[in-house]
């Protein structure tokens, strides 16, 4: 028997990569079937940096998103039309605006995450209890790695402005 072609096993952490990309894939589809009307995704990831940044201003806003001055602004302009997000005038800085999201804003934000989780459980419900366990230790590791490369990434953001 002739091999003809040899593949090395793959690293673990590529392994990893790939089920979590294809996992987060998934997610994306299932939780499509959960409606984020009236607001599209980008005006979502506004939703939900307010949430995290009560009162940001404009411009940081803008550089979280990676965005430009222009386009963040008329995303806030569509969430406050729709009732999600309030602007207010900075009293230290009257050029300077401050985003808040309001309580129509945190109920629509609470409206959908139970939505999502109610979708997540029906798939949970099908795995083995110790998958589940397993599942979640990952997922815990999983966040506080993300959580501190995201903020090692902001604190070398902020010293390279510095």
């Amino acid at each position: 028997m002739i091999v003809t072609a040899f593949r090395p096993r793959p690293k673990p952490d590529e392994v990893a990569a790939r089920v979590t990309s294809t996992a987060a894939e998934l997610l994306e589809v299932l939780w499509g079937r959960a409606s984020t009307a009236p607001v599209s995704a980008s005006q979502l990831r506004v939703l939900l940096i307010l949430e995290h940044h009560e009162g940001i201003n404009l411009r940081t806003l803008t550089d979280s998103l990676a965005s430009t001055p222009p386009s963040t602004s008329r995303l806030c302009d569509r969430l406050q039309a729709a009732g999600f997000v309030d602007r207010e005038v900075s009293p230290a800085d009257r050029r300077e605006v401050r985003l808040h999201l309001n309580s129509r804003g945190r109920a629509f934000l609470a409206d959908l995450r139970a939505r999502r989780e109610a979708a997540l459980r029906a798939v949970l419900d099908q795995m083995p209890a110790a998958k589940r366990d397993a599942l979640v230790q990952g997922l815990e590791a999983f966040c506080d790695a993300a959580a501190t490369q995201i903020r090692d990434g902001a604190e070398d953001a902020g010293s390279q402005t510095a």
